[in-house]
């Protein structure tokens, strides 16, 4: 029985559809050939990556598409201007024309850096997902988001380019190491707070499951939030508005990856903190149901210890979120929770709160160690 999920993505600027089944890296060949013609394929992925997967992918692919194979480092430090450069070139060198497609066989770095190679390379190829991370899967690899970080914040160079193709196989996760599945897991919270309560609901019964990779949860959580992402970035492809709830923990979380050089946390690890933060700011700002407040840090506590607060002075916070995407005229912007399944998005803060909050936190984090 074929239990694939296809959901449709009804962006604007592009249709596309998302495949989400076990057994769909098998399927990879009809799906590129019901895209049509290419004149050369060119697989973008990390050593560690195309070490459990490259073999697969190859196999399934044949030999009369003669793949390229291009590797590159996807650690997040890894993830700027420089890799792209490198990656063009090798592109070039390699004779890629207009009309060639790239796959990105890895997670969310290497489906940002591939997807914005592919929106700049010769001003746009063909580009084909192959999410390798729970986070991929349910997130970063739907809705057309790529980019790189510069040393003062997080994609902050980028660009809005939708794939062809998205193909999630919730098989490869099996080989993914446990810190980084429990990442995506924060992500999958998220999608319960920002709009499915059913979801959060799932999660509170189902965590000790989803920690197990047990596959039926997974493949009921997967298609469930992809559809979700889907849905957003239909409605708001380029971040106007309803897309903006998506950042539900994104404005702390991105703050603590640039104050910590991209070396201390995984992107849902510094989520989760800023998931907890946006939590505290919510019941201040919203009054967000002290209930809803316990059930959503306790879920967050529930997938696993975080990698301690870097102790250093809510001023340098400021300074790096105020370099975020989300900042309107120097005005830090939150997304926060009025009640489980519905946000404010927007929401400006005064700054002494968020310095409140901001110790609050480090307090949290002195009593989880």
């Amino acid at each position: 029985m074929n239990d694939t999920r296809k959901i449709i993505v009804r962006a604007p600027s592009k249709r596309y559809p998302v495949y989400c089944g076990r057994g769909e890296l098998r399927q990879i060949s009809k799906r590129l050939l019901a895209l049509g013609t290419s004149t050369g394929t060119f697989i973008l992925s990390s050593p560690k990556v195309w070490k459990q997967w490259g073999k697969s992918l190859l196999a399934t692919l044949g030999r009369k598409s003669n793949p390229d194979m291009i590797l590159f480092d996807d650690r997040e430090a890894a993830k700027n201007l420089a890799t792209v450069e490198t990656l063009c070139r090798a592109l070039a060198r390699a004779g890629a024309d207009r009309r060639c497609t790239i796959i990105s066989l890895g997670g969310g770095v290497v489906g940002d850096i591939a997807g914005f190679v592919a929106a700049t390379y010769l001003r746009g190829v063909r580009l084909i997902h192959v999410p390798t991370t729970l986070v991929a899967q349910v997130d970063s690899a739907i809705g057309g988001k790529t980019g790189v970080d510069l040393p003062e914040g997080k994609n902050m160079v980028g660009a809005f380019y939708q794939p062809d193709l998205v193909i999630a196989d919730p098989e490869v996760l099996k080989t993914l190491p446990d810190r980084e599945y429990r990442s995506g897991i924060y992500e999958v919270i998220k999608y319960g707070v920002i709009g499915d309560r059913a979801l959060l609901a799932q999660l509170e019964r189902d965590m000790d499951k989803l920690l197990r990779r047990d596959a039926a949860t997974l493949d009921a959580i997967i298609p469930r939030c992809a559809a979700a992402k889907a849905r957003i970035t239909s409605l708001d492809e380029h971040e106007s508005g309803l897309r903006e709830s998506l950042n539900f923990g994104h404005t702390i979380g991105h703050a603590l990856e640039s104050v910590t050089k991209y070396r201390v946390f995984l992107h849902g690890e510094a989520v989760a903190w800023g998931m907890i933060a946006a939590t505290l700011l919510s019941i201040a700002m919203c009054k967000l149901p002290l209930a809803d407040a316990a059930r959503i840090i306790g879920l967050v506590r529930r997938v696993g210890s975080l990698p301690p607060l870097p102790h250093i002075p809510p001023k340098i916070v400021f300074a790096a979120m105020r370099c975020d995407k989300k900042t309107r005229g120097g005005r830090l912007r939150f997304v926060l929770a009025k009640r489980i399944g519905k946000v404010q998005i927007g929401r400006e803060l005064p700054d002494e709160l968020i310095a409140d909050v901001w110790r609050e936190l480090s307090g949290l984090a002195k009593t989880a160690e």
